[in-house]
């Protein structure tokens, strides 16, 4: 063979076998969680590549006691209105209505207690600044006691609250009442703070 053939015959076989190399797979970097990398868009995952769960809580006290009265201070996406599972939700307004406020008694008690006077005047000036609205006004009580006497025990505070409020200049036509005595606890522990945040009025406007 000739030298001039023998050569073209040698870059021949370079380009074939340079070309079939090209066609293989081609090596993919690895996902990074460092930034500006070819990580895709979302949250990174930790963890050993395995995604956490972030459980939301409610707003804190502070923050709660800064937007007074009613709540409705947006924390961020959240609102405090919307939050109605977390304990400062209900604390601060039981299963009212967020323009309302809860009252609440003394153990084995259905009149209103004078710290309270505040919550029933706020209510009823709502009340009398929305005169097409109506309200129904939920008797509870705590755990103790039977159930029958319970629900006599609830009833007797949520009509001192729908007098209160009819003293104020709320038509009593406007308000409902009902009784649900021990059937429906806020909170469920066994406890002192538990059983008061569960003898309540709770004020829903329909």
């Amino acid at each position: 063979m000739k030298p001039m053939t023998s050569l073209f015959a040698a870059v021949l076989l370079t380009a074939s076998l340079a070309l079939l190399g090209g066609c293989g797979p081609k090596p993919v970097a690895p996902y990074s969680t460092k930034a500006n990398t070819n990580m895709p868009e979302g949250k990174s995952l930790e963890n050993g590549g395995q995604g956490t769960i972030t459980e939301e809580v409610g707003p804190s006290e502070e923050s709660l006691d800064a937007s007074g009265p009613g709540g409705g201070q947006a924390l961020g996406s959240l609102n405090v209105n919307s939050d109605q599972n977390s304990e400062e939700y209900k604390k601060l307004h039981g299963r009212s209505s967020v323009e309302m406020q809860p009252v609440y008694f003394d153990f084995d008690q259905a009149s209103i207690r004078t710290d309270q006077a505040s919550r029933l005047e706020h209510n009823a000036d709502y009340l009398n600044a929305h005169p097409g609205t109506k309200v129904v006004i939920e008797g509870n009580c705590d755990e103790r006691g039977t159930n029958e006497y319970n629900l006599a025990l609830g009833e007797r505070r949520a009509l001192n609250a729908k007098n209160y409020l009819v003293d104020l200049g709320v038509s009593p036509d406007r308000i409902r009442t009902i009784s649900y005595g021990e059937e429906r606890p806020l909170f469920t522990g066994h406890d002192e703070f538990s059983w008061a945040q569960n003898r309540r009025d709770d004020f829903v406007l329909e």
